[in-house]
């Protein structure tokens, strides 16, 4: 993990634990059904930013012999549990506490204080929003939008944390009109069905993400740029007869397994091959740094890169 996305982490980290903290207590004063899931959904941030960075932590694990790949997926693994179980814990929560509050709804106590927290959570939030999606725009191809973005994105850590700080900004919102509809009508549903909809909400981020880390978790080929990028590495070079398949996938955000087959031309000596497949993988490392693994099927005999 580069440190500019474990930094995002970090930011996240801290803002969220802050606010969860402080909606706690508000939610506790105020009575209110939707502070309280607000605080809720800040609590299930927190703990999503502990299950990230365990997840960078241990992809830096060096290759043993039970992982002889390495242990980039973690990340993936940990983010998948973000997904899971804190999001979807958090919805539990939000949802019960709105459908409680329908059946027995309670007046709200000091309404201005919810506004207040509500209005620096925004401005903290927004803060580690743009943060985020800074580092995640200095990492997206050209001209694809954001969802095709965290589709194609192999650094599932910036993407759980930039759909997650669009959710809390979202949620917020939701909080601040179903607290104030209560206010000004004195109905007291309002509050109640905005914890139902911040429950729905977090239900909808945790199945999007789920989804994109189980395409990661069960093994998703480096991006169509890479895998251009691989095929050119390739090209001109005179000792080679014929270009097989190339198989891709990415052991890590940035770690690629990269395996091909390549037909030499029969005249070539043992030595002149071995020579070509340096060359080759060197230039595959020169246009796609992080294919870490490269393993290159010559005719007749498997030469594996001795380096990595």
């Amino acid at each position: 993990m580069k440190s500019g996305s474990k930094s995002i982490v970090l930011i996240a980290l801290a803002a969220n634990c802050i606010i969860a903290i402080i909606k706690f207590v508000v939610a506790i004063i105020t009575g209110s059904s939707a502070m309280l899931a607000e605080a809720v959904h800040s609590a299930a941030d927190t703990g999503n930013q502990i299950f990230l960075l365990i997840g960078i932590k241990r992809s830096f694990k060096s290759p043993d012999s039970a992982h002889p790949f390495g242990y980039g997926q973690e990340q993936y693994f940990w983010s998948f549990m973000v997904a899971i179980l804190i999001f979807f814990i958090g919805s539990i929560v939000s949802l019960y506490e709105g459908f409680h509050k329908l059946s027995a709804p309670t007046e709200i106590e000091s309404p201005w204080m919810i506004y207040v927290i509500l209005a620096i959570s925004m401005c903290l939030e927004s803060y580690a929003f743009f943060a985020a999606y800074k580092e995640f725009n200095s990492k997206r191809i050209k001209g694809d939008g954001i969802f095709l973005s965290v589709h194609k994105t192999k650094d599932t850590s910036v993407a759980v944390i930039l759909f997650e700080d669009s959710a809390a900004l979202l949620g917020l919102s939701i909080a601040f009109v179903g607290v104030l509809l209560a206010d000004l009508t004195g109905i007291l549903i309002f509050d109640a069905l905005a914890s139902i909809l911040i429950g729905v909400l977090l239900a909808s981020v945790s199945f999007w993400l789920a989804y994109e880390c189980k395409e990661l978790l069960i093994g998703e080929s480096a991006s169509n740029l890479n895998l251009a990028k691989i095929e050119q590495s390739i090209k001109g070079f005179e000792e080679i007869d014929k270009t097989g398949e190339i198989l891709t996938m990415h052991l890590g955000p940035n770690q690629i397994l990269v395996t091909l087959s390549v037909e030499f031309k029969d005249e070539l000596t043992t030595d002149e091959i071995e020579k070509a497949v340096d060359t080759i993988k060197s230039n595959i490392r020169e246009g796609v740094p992080a294919a870490t693994k490269i393993f290159i099927e010559a005719k007749n005999i498997l030469v594996q890169n001795p380096t990595v």
